[in-house]
């Protein structure tokens, strides 16, 4: 069954563009135009990813992001046309898992729908192979992600973040490093959403670890996770 896109762009134009490439490259696109109806079709439908423009009628895409969030953690790839550097980081500060700019380029767009879908799929191996960092666990058949038996909620970048750096412990990532094995294409020239993603990640791991340090910051470099106890 082919995996179900939903496009909020209130220019019809590139929404028919953008739907059509959706299809050619056999997806399940279904487009909106309004804010105000996003919500209410991502809790009836469960789109298995959402491109989102920031600039909407109703209800903008960052308030749609931040309340899709509250009880999803679907896949949410922004577009904007602001190029500040405010509007990409908060749209990642609130779990925005990628973002394009217009004008772009509609293959550009298919290979991030592809690199954030494919971070998503469960690993092909048997459900008992796990990754193990103390306490943590990550079941990848599952992409499940505990602490102390407690579930951690992230999205496909997050895990993707956290699988990256538990199969090398102790190792120092560069942000490039994360950019590449994380985004799975070339990203271009924006290595700055890795700071937002880990800042989020590590708000999420200290909700179960709140007195260890378990990613940590290596001035000049990038980051390493230390195997919590």
């Amino acid at each position: 069954m082919s995996q179900h896109i939903l496009v909020v762009e209130d220019e019809k134009e590139i929404a028919s563009l953008l739907e059509d490439y959706l299809t050619t490259f056999g997806y399940q696109p279904t487009c909106l135009h309004h804010g105000n109806e996003v919500i209410p079709y991502v809790e009836k439908h469960h789109p298995d990813l959402i491109l989102l423009d920031v600039m909407l009628p109703g209800k903008d895409g960052i308030d749609i992001c931040r309340d899709i969030r509250k009880f999803s953690n679907v896949p949410i790839i922004m577009v904007t046309a602001r190029i500040e550097e405010v509007d990409r980081l908060l749209g990642l500060e609130l779990g925005a898992d990628d973002y394009v700019c217009k004008p772009f380029s509609p293959r550009e767009v298919m290979a991030r729908v592809k690199s954030v879908l494919r971070r998503t799929q469960p690993e092909s191996t048997d459900n008992s192979d796990q990754l193990i960092a103390g306490p943590i666990r990550i079941n990848m058949a599952t992409h499940q992600v505990t602490i102390h038996e407690s579930k951690l909620s992230l999205t496909p970048s997050e895990f993707g973040l956290l699988k990256a750096m538990i199969e090398q412990p102790e190792r120092v990532f560069s942000r490039n490093d994360l950019l590449n094995k994380v985004q799975g294409y070339d990203f271009d020239g924006y290595d700055r959403t890795i700071d937002t993603h880990i800042k989020n990640l590590r708000k999420k791991i200290a909700t179960a670890l709140p007195n260890q340090d378990v990613i940590v910051s290596v001035y000049g470099v990038g980051y390493q996770l230390i195997t919590p106890s």
